[in-house]
């Protein structure tokens, strides 16, 4: 269903109902989520890209021209100074710290809030509402099937053991019939003490429902005294 590109007050309204409710549909999800971007803030983009192209409509001149012109105008500057501007605002939503990527998902919600408000606002009911409907499922259906296939996680790990060389061989042999590979990356003597404290990067594939690797704690605390443990969650768990 596509509208005129001469709207009515009836026709704007519509509009900018659709937009309302898109808005309010894709937004709970980041909310719930614990992320920035909530109901309010998809739903204020949306409005906006909606109210730039129905500003476009209304200052398009049709007059002597046939339904097809008015691609090649320079209105058409305005909705794509919105798509920008929202680059800027998805932009500001993520965030990378070490090997940590956080904020994509709340980014790309943004986006597709806005280019829904666009189709809404230019008319294209239609397709606005297959995109409101394909980004709902995406965000609230399929984030179960997300989590199924095996990804790749981290975590660090500092033990006190002897300082003997062989202690960061066998460390290794412990996890590795688990699943696990360890890399030493730092290594720090007592000088009173015969003990060292090594800390150890391990990584490993796993569903992100497995949740806390207890077969990995259990197998560290019963040969070394497990000083601590840091899990890095996964890029797309964070997102």
């Amino acid at each position: 269903m596509s509208m005129p590109c001469a709207a009515g007050w009836t026709d704007i309204g519509l509009r900018l109902l659709l937009t309302f409710i898109a808005g309010a549909v894709l937004g709970p999800d980041r909310e719930l989520t614990g992320h920035p971007a909530g109901p309010r803030t998809t739903i204020l983009v949306a409005l906006a890209a909606a109210v730039a192209m129905i500003q476009c409509n209304l200052l398009l001149s049709l007059e002597g021209k046939n339904s097809g012109s008015f691609a090649v105008m320079d209105l058409m500057r305005l909705p794509l100074g919105i798509l920008t501007g929202v680059g800027f605002i998805g932009g500001g939503t993520i965030l990378s710290r070490d090997d940590l990527v956080t904020g994509i998902t709340t980014a790309a919600t943004l986006w597709i809030a806005t280019v829904i408000g666009l189709c809404f606002g230019g008319g294209q009911l239609g397709l606005g509402v297959v995109g409101a409907l394909i980004g709902a499922l995406k965000l609230w259906g399929v984030k179960s099937v997300d989590a199924r296939p095996p990804r790749g996680q981290h975590a660090t790990v500092e033990v006190l053991t002897s300082a003997e060389p062989s202690s960061v061989l066998k460390f290794a042999e412990l996890v590795a019939p688990l699943g696990y590979h360890a890399n030493l990356f730092r290594q720090a003597h007592d000088v009173d003490s015969t003990d060292a404290r090594f800390s150890f990067q391990l990584s490993w594939k796993r569903r992100e429902s497995a949740g806390i690797p207890q077969d990995q704690l259990a197998a560290i605390n019963s040969h070394y005294l497990l000083l601590d443990i840091e899990l890095a969650a996964p890029a797309r768990h964070r997102i």
